[in-house]
This record gives C-alpha cells, structure tokens and sequence, in this order.
C-alpha cells in the first residue's frame, strides 16, 4: 500500500472510530433502566458512600482515560442501592420501597427466592432497629388476593392459604421458611422500589411481587436485618423480576474479604453490562434440578497445597452434578462429613500449628488456631466442573471468631445441620472473585479481582468494548494504544437439596 493511501485509511479509522465513541456515549447517557443494566454497591457496616472516581481529577489527554471518563460510571439513569456487611458477615442491601419511599436492608440472598420485609401491624417479629414498613401509608401498595395469577408463584417457593385460586376477595397470605428455623408469613403484596442511580437520581421499578412479613421468626435475623432480598432462580426473585428490562437475567457481585477496612466497597451489577470478562475468567455451567431456587453448580474436589481430596472418595461413584449451591447469604461453606473429614485432617498437615476445636452453638464445631493475625497458608484450591480453578487464600478460608478471637476455618461439617450430602458455598469463600451469575446461559463465571477496589470490581462496557479494540488495532497498525499497565497485545441431576440457612423449606 502507499504511503498516501496507507494515511488516508488511517484517517478513516480514527474518524471512525471517534464517531463510534460519540455514539456509544451519547446513547448511552440518553438510556433508561429499561433494557439497560444497573450496579448496587457494596458496602460494609458503618461505611460512608464513595465516588467512584475523583470528580476534580484533571482528565488525563490519551484516548482511553478520555473515553474512561465518559464511560464510567455507567449512565447516568443507572439504579444502585448500597449493600453493607453486617455483624454476622451478611451483605445487607438498601431497597427503598413505598410511597412515600421507606429504607430496608434485607440479607442479599443467591440462595433464596422471596423479597420480604418486617410490616406493620407485626404481630410476631423479631427486634428491628430501624422502624418497620407500614403498607397503610404507601399510595402505591397492593396487596394480591387468591385470585391474582401472581399468588400462584408461590407454589416454586413457598406456600400460600388460598383453598381456591379463583378467589378474589381472600388475601394471598404467603409462608415461607429456612432450613434454620427462621420463617416469615404474611400478605404477598405488588409494591414501587426505589433505587438511586449514579447520578443521585431516584429510579422507580413498578410492581414488584414483595412479601409483606407480619410474623417473622429466627434467631439468627439481627436487628439490623429488615428482609431479606432473594436473589434466586425462582420467579418471585429479584433477578427474574428486574432481568427481563435489563436485557436478560444476569448480574454479577465483587465480596470485600471479612478482613477488609470496614469502609471498603464493593459493586453489584445488574442486566446489560454486569457480564464477567476478560483475562483470568474461568466458568462453570449452572445444573438444573427440581430446586427452584438456588444456584447450582458441581464441585469435583479441592486441593490443600499440592494434595487434592476428592468430593466423592469412592472411585467407583461419580460426582453427582449439581452438588454445591452458591449462597450468598450463608458467611461459612458447609461441606459433607466424607469430604469435610479428609479436607480438614490435611489441612492440619500442612499448618504447623496445633489446632484447637471450639464449639459453636451457630456453626457447630470449628477448626480454629490461637493467632491474633490470620494464617499465612495453605492455598485451597476448588475445582468446578468445565475446568474452573479458583484458589483461595486464608483471607477467604479463615475468619476471626468474633467471641474468642481465633482464627477459624471457614468451612463446617454441613451434618451439625443435615444429612444431605451437598456443599452449601458461603460468602466468604466467594469474597475477592467478581462472580456473575447468567440465567439465559446457565453459566458461573469468576474472576480474581480485589473487590476493596471499586473500579476494579465494576465490569462496564468500556472495559469490554476497550479490550477487544485495544487489542484489535495494534493488529492493522494504525493505532498502537495500551490499556494503562498492560501490553498491547458429573452425573444424574440432584432431585431435591435443602439448604442450610438461607435457602428455604417449602411447607
């Protein structure tokens, strides 16, 4: 090619490119929630809401900071919540329902379907902090009668009082209870729920299916906990209710560790643009079962060190698909005495410490070790079904016992609670990955990430479509740009499971 020719197209490509840029900006500021996506942020008790990037920072003059900067954060019709950590090391998410619009935190819950809250009149509930609902002073709350097609949904997920589904003038009183003991029953109920967008905005999803809790139980809700927000497969679920006006059912959640500085943020993103990608992505399919609630997945075995320990010891059985639910409203993962028992005996190998056993009248015995600082190894690593590889380290295996002070581990014999044989995957072994969960594909992805970081636990659609033409043009050699730091460049499915804490048990 010329010299001359060579520059014009060179030219070409720059307007093009531009132009490209211009489009991609412009239409996405002018979007809605409707077809879009949206990132709920994770927040840690006590912790101030942060920018996510320096407003009075002097932008920087190369094309990818330029273009960075109008991309991100995403529109600014984008809904977020906050979603601390509480006390017990749930993430509680901050939903404003009603008219006028009243706060919630409920448990952010992968293992649950229902979205419920403490109303009044509250006539059997546990203690709460922050005031309860009242639905008599929202102008937007309706509660359902027997006769609402919507009072059926229940049948995936609980269970409800109506003798007859043609009744219209009987309430739609709902049931629905944890493997715990904990239970909620009331009125299931269509209400408004507010978010705030990225700009500080009020955005308004309309007639979302909620359970308005009027006899609530369980030791294990703490007063700051006002609900719980399923997250689930089922219908009633958050996802499944927001997904289809988001461009599908996905979203994706980055965990700050249990060690992390109280003020640490994470994200949590919804619909388009909540894809995790990039380099380091390993993923596992999604298994159906007769569960219609939780998300499962099939564990093979995990690895201390170098010594893998197998989920099924027998050689002649093979795993059985679908044996792990990730959960991410249980803090510990719980594990099947025939696994949990050799896991446990080489982790005690491989630390040359003395281990001392406490027992816990939550989380039943622990494996715990005398140090006011964690551990400094081994590193577990988890094998998923597909290849998926994710190594954890004792910021994600051990936690601080709150009462003595120990360092334990992470991971209890799931029998102190069940007899099943399933692996029940926490949180906090799910803190440190940006996980998206995708419904329309049936696909787990996890990306190592440091979720203390917001901006690297926000998966925006620069940074996918950057990736592809950073990498691209180098290839035709009219642009040579870099992203800043980087080179240019199982067997029959399970029947039925119950879960340990936050996944219920239908009545």
């Amino acid at each position: 090619m010329a010299a001359a020719d060579h520059s014009t197209l060179r030219h070409l490509h720059l307007v093009t490119i531009n132009l490209f840029f211009y489009l991609v900006c412009h239409s996405s500021l002018a979007s809605n929630v409707h077809g879009g996506g949206f990132s709920v942020q994770l927040i840690r008790r006590n912790s101030p809401n942060s920018p996510f990037y320096n407003h009075n920072k002097a932008p920087s003059r190369s094309l990818y900071r330029r273009f960075r900067h109008l991309m991100e954060p995403s529109n600014p019709k984008t809904p977020q919540s906050e979603v601390r950590r509480d006390y017990d090391g749930e993430h509680l998410m901050k939903l404003s329902i009603g008219t006028p619009p009243v706060d919630i935190y409920g448990v952010a819950d992968t293992g649950s379907t229902l979205i419920w809250t403490q109303c009044e009149p509250c006539l059997d509930c546990y203690k709460q902090k922050n005031p309860k609902f009242d639905p008599r002073k929202s102008s937007t709350y309706r509660s359902l009668t027997c006769g609402a097609q919507e009072c059926n949904l229940l049948i995936d997920s609980g269970s409800n009082s109506c003798s007859s589904p043609d009744d219209h003038k009987a309430l739609c009183n709902y049931s629905y209870s944890y493997v715990d003991g904990a239970a909620t029953r009331g009125v299931l109920a269509k209400e408004t729920i507010i978010m705030k967008s990225t700009s500080g905005e009020p955005v308004s999803v309309k007639n979302i299916l909620i359970g308005c809790g009027h006899n609530n139980t369980g030791e294990t809700f703490l007063e700051n906990q006002m609900g719980v927000v399923g997250l689930g497969t089922g219908n009633m679920s958050f996802i499944s209710q927001i997904g289809p006006g988001l461009g599908g059912k996905r979203f994706s959640y980055c965990l700050v560790p249990p060690h992390a500085n109280p003020t640490a943020t994470s994200k949590m993103s919804f619909g388009n643009g909540s894809e995790v990608l990039g380099e380091g992505v390993v993923s596992t399919p999604l298994i159906s079962t007769l569960d219609k609630t939780a998300y499962h997945v099939t564990i093979a075995g995990m690895s201390v060190g170098d010594k893998f320990v197998p989920f099924n010891s027998s050689e002649t059985n093979a795993v059985l698909k679908g044996n792990t639910i990730l959960d991410s409203g249980t803090p510990n993962t719980y594990l099947p005495q025939q696994f949990y028992d050799p896991l446990v005996a080489e982790l005690k190998k491989q630390i040359p410490r003395a281990p001392i056993e406490i027992a816990d009248p939550t989380f039943g015995t622990l494996v715990c070790y005398n140090t006011a600082t964690n551990l400094k190894g081994p590193t577990l690593t988890v094998h998923f079904e597909g290849g998926a590889n994710l190594q954890l380290t004792p910021t994600q295996t051990f936690f601080q016992h709150q009462e003595f002070k120990n360092f334990c581990f992470a991971m209890q014999n799931s029998s102190y609670v069940t007899n099943d044989d399933f692996v029940l995957y926490g949180n906090y072994v799910q803190s440190n990955f940006l996980i998206g969960f995708d419904l329309d594909r049936r696909l787990v992805s996890f990306k190592p990430t440091d979720c203390t970081n917001t901006s690297a636990a926000i998966p925006t659609p620069f940074f996918y479509f950057s990736t592809y033409l950073l990498n691209l043009l180098p290839i035709y050699g009219y642009i040579d740009i870099a992203r800043p730091g980087e080179k240019s460049k199982v067997e029959n499915p399970r029947n039925e499971v119950q879960a340990l804490t936050r996944v219920q048990r239908n009545k």
